[in-house]
């Protein structure tokens, strides 16, 4: 997908984007993003929630707990936290008599961290994953609010064509997420980047 490489030009990452003058739609800045967050209804905290089809979001006590995955009938374990110094040490090996494919990436719940390296590759598994109907994945770091939820909101992004405000008010009104400050900027420049891949594409359709 070029969006995996595609460079934003909105520089402000507090300013409003509109990239299609003929749509309605309006990228918004960090802060008004974050603003969705503390907006309107939102489900209370749970360890693990489902927030698409198949998809679950949920936190390392649902990860560890071998028994509750049967019983949700997980075939994937995405996890957002792995390495010693995130708090989820399980992995593949983990899981070996339990026939769930694993992957993992090491991402700091920090605002400096670069989330946005595994937006490809986690959405890619997933995508993968849900490619057989029977399949459902665990998305998790050691909470399920930001590491995990940042994931998961890309993958809808990039696969469901869905926005970052659509994303956030579906999965929020389901899960109890709070990504972090740069989180949201690294969600909001994909945006703005899947925005404009869409209006290449639609004029390089209407020039035909």
């Amino acid at each position: 997908m070029s969006s995996c490489v595609a460079k934003s030009r909105s520089k402000n990452p507090y300013a409003a984007v509109q990239v299609d003058p003929d749509s309605d739609y309006i990228t918004p800045g960090t802060l008004d993003l974050e603003q969705l967050f503390w907006s309107g209804a939102g489900a209370q905290y749970a360890h693990v929630n489902q927030v698409w089809p198949n998809i679950y979001i949920g936190d390392e006590k649902t990860a560890l707990e071998r028994p509750g995955l049967r019983e949700l009938g997980i075939t994937h374990v995405l996890n957002a936290a792995e390495g010693k110094f995130n708090n989820v040490l399980t992995g593949a090996d983990y899981y070996t008599d339990m026939d769930i494919q694993y992957f993992g990436v090491e991402a700091d719940d920090k605002p400096t961290f670069n989330i946005s390296q595994y937006f490809c590759p986690a959405t890619q598994f997933i995508h993968e994953a849900l490619s057989q109907p029977q399949n459902k994945v665990l998305v998790h770091c050691v909470m399920g609010r930001s590491r995990s939820a940042t994931l998961v909101l890309a993958y809808l992004m990039m696969k469901c064509s869905l926005t970052v405000v659509d994303a956030v008010e579906h999965v929020k009104q389901r899960r109890c997420i709070l990504p972090n400050h740069g989180f949201l900027k690294q969600l909001r420049a994909l945006d703005i980047m899947l925005q404009e891949e869409r209006l290449r594409q639609k004029r390089e359709m209407q020039q035909q």
